[in-house]
């Protein structure tokens, strides 16, 4: 079975713990990254924190087979750094056409003054390497000596393991509206963020595709520049206990209460076949750890019922926590698992 787990909003929803415990739960055998390192997925295990910008977040899963899609762009030291701390060297693979970031990139981004100030671009290089892939001039992985030890035929590699009835794990990222085609352009990343260019990056054609989830978080929201309905003040944010940092960044995530629209059109653009919700335990400090569907606060559990009403499909996994484990599976009781 394959599945893309991709942001409903502007990012920071949680994907890299929804990945991370589907990698576990699920028994992943390959876990795909796409994307660049403007996104940082973070996995809490065991008392660690990562935070990842590369590295798959099915790397908690020491079975599983890790791969950076060909549409990805990479920075060889971020990449490096990132397989001391997760451990997994020799098991993570970059399909030759894998883009690389360079200096002259980050630079060229921080020469901007349009992405530094109005945008509040990440400023990681990305959106300038993305333009020289598209010009045609962008160096891959497959000409970096450093990297001839990591290379494999990624697209190769997935169906392969959809042959054999494999589970494969295609880990998006940011959110559906930094889309540069469907999100709040020009307020946007560079790249594509649905599901459907996820499969592309990947080298999956829609047919392979056997679930989407889409990953909300209990709140809404964004960094940098663009708008986001219903913003709450500072005061506000701090008095519901919603202060956040971007992973990559640091900076101060603007928050806005939870998007009902928003929501239902990341469904019907990502074709969501599933739902997650991450961080209830923020609208109700009961919920923190809770793994039961029926032990979660009943004003918990009608709201996720009402928000799974408006949108149209089911929610089945909620997080209840940081750590990998604290999540509500509710595929079971759904009868969504074999």
């Amino acid at each position: 079975m394959l599945t893309i787990v991709v942001g409903g909003f502007f990012g920071d929803e949680g994907k890299g713990k929804v990945v991370s415990y589907l990698s576990l739960a699920d028994r992943v055998k390959v876990g795909v990254r796409c994307g660049s390192v403007n996104a940082g997925h973070t996995v809490v295990m065991d008392g660690k924190i990562w935070k990842l910008r590369i590295v798959p977040s099915a790397f908690v899963n020491p079975t599983a087979k890790l791969l950076i899609a060909p549409g990805a762009l990479v920075r060889l030291d971020v990449l490096m750094e990132e397989l001391a701390a997760t451990g997994c060297d020799g098991r993570l693979f970059l399909d030759p056409n894998t883009g690389v970031i360079e200096e002259i990139h980050v630079k060229r981004e921080a020469s901007d003054a349009l992405l530094r100030g109005r945008i509040g671009s990440t400023l990681q290089g990305v959106g300038a390497a993305m333009s020289d892939r598209v010009l045609r001039r962008l160096r891959l992985a497959k000409d970096f000596k450093r990297l001839s030890g990591m290379l494999t035929d990624v697209p190769g590699v997935i169906h392969d393991a959809i042959k054999r009835g494999d589970n494969v794990l295609v880990e998006g990222t940011q959110g559906t509206y930094l889309s540069l085609y469907h999100g709040t352009y020009p307020y946007v990343t560079s790249r594509d963020t649905t599901a459907s260019a996820f499969a592309s990056e990947a080298g999956i054609g829609p047919k392979d595709v056997d679930e989407v989830i889409v990953v909300f978080k209990a709140y809404v929201t964004r960094v940098g520049g663009g708008p986001l309905e219903g913003e709450l003040s500072a005061d506000e944010v701090a008095r519901r206990g919603w202060v956040e940092r971007a992973s990559v960044t640091g900076r101060l995530r603007r928050v806005a209460p939870f998007n009902l629209s928003l929501a239902k059109r990341a469904v019907m653009i990502n074709s969501a076949t599933q739902a997650a919700i991450t961080r209830v335990d923020a609208l109700d400090r009961e919920a923190y750890g809770v793994r039961e569907w029926l032990k979660l606060p009943a004003s918990v559990r009608r709201w996720v019922e009402e928000v799974e009403d408006a949108i149209g499909v089911p929610v089945t996994i909620i997080g209840t926590g940081p750590e990998v484990r604290s999540v509500v599976d509710r595929r079971h009781d759904l009868g969504l698992l074999k």
